[in-house]
């Protein structure tokens, strides 16, 4: 499903336009976002979490030349967890 397809669907579900399901659509991603930058964890109960991971520096190898190795910095990752129900739901179908 692409992010039409989802606009397509809120829209059906909640009996809003194609255009207010994409803008809440479109603020509920940039709130995330947002938190995420910040540093925050985003708990959607029943749903799952947002938050990031440090990822440390490491050494790798370059895809094209296996012989060179690289440093690899370290960085942040966006993490998701799924919550209970959502993995309940998934493994129900």
């Amino acid at each position: 499903m692409n992010k039409a397809e989802l606009v397509s669907r809120m829209a059906e579900k909640s009996e809003l336009t194609k255009k207010e399901a994409e803008m809440a659509l479109n603020a509920l991603m940039e709130s995330i976002q947002e938190a995420l930058v910040s540093g925050d964890k985003v708990q959607l109960v029943g749903f799952g979490t947002f938050e990031t991971r440090e990822r440390a520096a490491r050494k790798g190898r370059n895809p094209r030349n296996p012989q060179q190795e690289i440093d690899i910095p370290a960085s942040k990752a966006p993490v998701f967890k799924a919550g209970k129900s959502l993995k309940e739901a998934i493994n129900e179908a």
